[in-house]
């Protein structure tokens, strides 16, 4: 479909120009520009629209191309008065490995490295060269091994987003292709302006300064061990695996994300982060509308000192399910359902939901992990609740940020054990701005219903 190929062209363009901007400031050793953040953001945005543009023309084609050679086999058994007249020629074919094809990844995986099976190794090359036209965006060359087809990664990817909410909000940017770490610029100390005293008198003079933001790039990975007659005989194992993985993966590192504990640069998650916003209070007789108060005062905290608007709040689902069900004085809800405005809510928004935008309080977009965590304060019993400014949270990610590079090794032949190993990279850090975050905390956040 010439239309499928102009819109991957595109996106391939568009992941080149992120690239470029990033690379352009590291080279350069300097921050990101304002301009040159807004370019990235609607990069992303425009990424994102043709990623499921993308989708829904990949899978007519997967379809008319299904239909076709339906048509050919049903036509080659019709009667010769009944055959169509026409020829059906078929310009594309599936790709090598589907949910429901004739063949299963990981049996030929082990059929082609165990077994050297040479069917085997021509379809795992076939489906190779496949994923460099699919993936070309991406890059399968940033891969140590095996591309996952693209049916597990979406199982997995769609499994996986419900461990990792506050990663996903996170302002995504490409790993650089080698490199166990990232070098941000962070301008310290600004230039002056003032007024002039009088003519040809000095002018205000202050020379910059900045200090080098070193953050990691980590590892992380998981591996499962299967018998070879799971994988020989079994049905439907390789999908169970992997969508096991992706989310052991996810929740890992969206834990990290959110609390990593490990020296600066080291995926100092944002609760540990050094110069965030702090906003402490302590109530032994907690109320609804005092968690309100304090969550308005963390995004005055982040306007106050970002200089800019706090655009997501995160917090836990049970502190969202207990501001849900806060009453007023009069026994009205403080949040009410979205689209329901009877009377002065302080916050909009449906009590279900997770993973995503549950609501917004004071019109600031809220999402629910329940990746925060609950075992926080002197009694141990304390969520957070986060407010930030997405722009200054930065995750560097291989590919799509789900794992999708598996190895495949014959490491227990003597039990006839096969072992799965999943895994990615990833670099984070909210230093670059931490102003940018304030965290709601103390006894006032140990309340629940």
């Amino acid at each position: 479909m010439k239309l499928l190929d102009q819109l991957v062209e595109e996106r391939a363009e568009i992941a080149d120009a992120q690239e470029g901007i990033v690379t352009r400031a590291a080279e350069e050793t300097r921050d990101l520009t304002d301009s040159e953040d807004t370019n990235l953001r609607d990069l992303k945005e425009r990424a994102d629209a043709l990623d499921g543009r993308i989708t829904e023309l990949r899978a007519v084609q997967v379809a008319n191309l299904e239909a076709a050679k339906l048509r050919a086999e049903v036509n080659a058994t019709d009667e010769p008065e009944q055959r169509a007249t026409g020829r059906v020629t078929i310009t594309d074919e599936p790709l090598t490995y589907t949910e429901r094809g004739e063949h299963s990844f990981f049996t030929d995986m082990y059929k082609s490295q165990v077994l050297l099976d040479p069917s085997a190794q021509g379809r795992i090359q076939r489906h190779q060269s496949e994923m460099e036209i699919e993936n070309r965006d991406v890059g399968t060359g940033a891969f140590a091994g095996l591309v996952v087809p693209q049916y597990l990664t979406d199982m997995a990817a769609d499994l996986a987003r419900a461990g990792r909410p506050t990663a996903n909000i996170c302002t995504r940017l490409p790993l650089p292709a080698d490199g166990l770490t990232i070098n941000v610029s962070r301008v310290t100390t600004g230039t002056s302006a003032a007024a002039q005293a009088s003519e040809n008198s000095a002018l205000s003079e202050s020379d910059i300064d900045d200090t080098l933001l070193t953050v990691n790039v980590r590892t992380y990975a998981g591996q499962s061990d299967l018998s070879r007659q799971a994988i020989e005989r079994g049905t439907g194992v390789e999908s169970l695996v992997m969508q096991d993985l992706a989310l052991a993966y996810s929740t890992s590192l969206n834990g990290d994300v959110i609390n990593g504990a490990g020296t600066s640069g080291t995926h100092l998650g944002i609760l540990n982060t050094t110069g965030i916003g702090d906003v402490d209070k302590d109530d032994a007789s907690p109320t609804g509308a005092e968690t309100w108060q304090q969550i308005i005062k963390a995004i005055s905290t982040v306007n106050e000192n970002r200089f800019l608007p706090a655009d997501i709040i995160v917090m836990h689902p049970r502190r969202w399910a207990y501001l849900a069900g806060s009453l007023d004085s009069n026994n009205r809800p403080l949040v009410n359902p979205a689209g329901n405005f009877p009377t002065d809510p302080v916050a909009v928004g449906n009590a279900a939901g997770y993973g995503g935008v549950v609501g917004n309080i004071a019109g600031v977009p809220v999402v629910t992990d329940a990746g925060i965590p609950t075992n926080l304060g002197a009694g141990t019993d304390e969520d957070r609740v986060v407010v930030a400014r997405r722009s200054d949270l930065l995750l560097w990610e291989s590919g799509t940020g789900a794992p999708a590079v598996a190895r495949f090794d014959s490491v227990g032949s003597g039990s006839l054990t096969i072992k799965i190993v999943a895994f990615g990279y990833s670099a984070f850090t909210a230093g670059r701005y931490p102003t940018g975050v304030a965290v709601c905390q103390g006894t006032l956040f140990n309340a629940t219903l």
